[in-house]
């Protein structure tokens, strides 16, 4: 199959606009919208503020609020043509209004809260599969996420892990997700709730792929499948696990920790990237960039 022709957006959101899966909390006073440099940006690859942007708050517990934040966050910088779709159930997201509405939207957007209620709500679906494929044909159609909504793109997805016990095996659990993008596996609210080492479990069940740490008001805009930059104003932690020499992951039992050698790691800020396909850093990713090779004199 051919490299996708439309872009990703992952974010690794704010808070969780609705579910905290660790703490089992709803912050209701916490839905602060992440920073409008991010928001501004994926306003600027769907096409400016008459696109039509359509959320969907399927992954979030308060979808309304959500709904409503999402609504206002992006009528502050202009756009005049954002719907939301509060999609509770798998009948829901058979609905032919929902259909009609995903087929002419520029982009579609994934709120955050519980990445699994993204996965088992619209894995198989008609709603999806018209996602995946305007995604694999149209140059300008744009699936975003933040936080949950980021972490269902890749075909493998973590659906929970509490930090502070990731070290052990067996504590942080995958499944598949939407299958936006294959080899890699992403995480949200990276620094601040301490993922590391839930990634790099992942990672470590999972090496051949590549793992990608969001910060918060940080995120990955994608093409092509495979290019990735850098933007906001954190910074995205890579771990790539394709030459790992040893990993004791398959031979311990479950609670106990794991340990691996040779896991390579890369910081990208703005304007960095990554060639997932290549596991290549990008000193400068954003288009037209110049990237210079080191010549060496004999």
């Amino acid at each position: 199959m051919s490299n996708p022709k439309g872009k990703l957006i992952a974010i690794g959101g704010a808070e969780d606009k609705g579910s905290d899966l660790e703490k089992g909390e709803i912050h209701r006073n916490n839905l602060n919208f992440f920073e409008l440099g991010i928001l501004n940006r994926i306003v600027k690859e769907s096409g400016g503020t008459t696109a039509k942007i359509e959320v969907v708050t399927t992954a979030s517990m308060i979808p309304y609020e959500v709904g409503e934040n999402y609504i206002d966050a992006f009528g502050k910088i202009g756009c005049v043509d954002v719907n939301v779709m509060h999609i509770r159930n798998r009948g829901d997201a058979m609905e032919e209004e929902y259909l009609e509405r995903i087929k002419v939207c520029k982009t579609v957007m994934f709120s955050g809260g519980n990445q699994l209620r993204l996965s088992s709500t619209f894995g198989g679906t008609e709603f999806l599969r018209i996602i995946l494929e305007r995604y694999q044909n149209e140059p300008d159609f744009i699936i975003a996420g933040t936080s949950a909504g980021a972490m269902a793109m890749s075909n493998t997805m973590i659906y929970e892990g509490n930090a502070s016990r990731a070290h052990l095996k067996g504590e942080v659990k995958i499944t598949t997700g939407l299958g936006c993008i294959d080899d890699v596996i992403i995480d949200s609210h990276f620094e601040k709730r301490g993922r590391f080492t839930r990634l790099a479990q992942a990672i470590a069940t999972n090496p051949s792929c590549i793992g990608i740490g969001l910060g918060e008001d940080t995120g990955m805009l994608i093409s092509d499948g495979n290019k990735m930059e850098a933007i906001g104003s954190g910074c995205v932690i890579i771990i790539d696990g394709h030459d790992i020499r040893y990993s004791n992951i398959a031979d311990i039992p479950d609670g106990n920790p794991y340990s691996i050698d040779n896991l390579k790691v890369h910081i990208c800020e703005k304007g960095n990237g990554y060639l997932v396909k290549e596991r290549q850093f990008l000193p400068e990713a954003s288009e037209g960039a110049v990237i210079k090779k080191q010549v060496h004199v004999e």
